[in-house]
């Protein structure tokens, strides 16, 4: 199935890898809502909370498909050889989906101090830039 699809696309002329084009929406998503939460707490205005809010709502509908095509261009790219980077970038995803979860039900409950939601977003932060390290070593070492 997935050699399928990769030969499908190439036949349009489209021979690049998959997880790339997508994964900046939810690295993207979290740069961003971190940002606007900083700024929420900063200039102490909460609509910029909620738009914070939104942005790890989009990230985590995009989470998923990220993944599906990380895995899927691992199986095809790179013949699903396992490494330790592989594994680490593997467990990381879904501490990171794990994170997101949380950051989407505490984002949401406006009871919720930003300043916890800072935290939680901050260490969200982190894991996408984690995420993008190991992505970087494995495709360029």
């Amino acid at each position: 199935m997935i050699e399928f699809i990769y030969q499908t696309l190439a036949q349009f002329g489209f021979r690049h890898p998959l997880h790339p084009a997508i994964t900046h929406i939810p690295m993207g998503m979290v740069m961003g809502g971190f940002l606007f939460a900083l700024a929420s707490f900063v200039l102490k205005k909460d609509e910029l909370a909620k738009t914070a809010h939104y942005c790890y709502t989009l990230a985590l509908i995009f989470v998923l498909p990220t993944m599906l095509l990380g895995y899927m261009d691992w199986q095809y790219k790179f013949d699903a050889e396992w490494s330790n980077l592989i594994l680490a970038k593997i467990v990381l995803a879904f501490v990171f989906s794990g994170l997101l979860c949380g950051a989407f039900f505490v984002g949401k409950n406006d009871g919720v101090p930003i300043q916890k939601k800072l935290i939680l977003y901050g260490i969200c932060l982190a894991a996408a830039t984690g995420l993008g390290f190991l992505g970087g070593e494995i495709q360029y070492g």
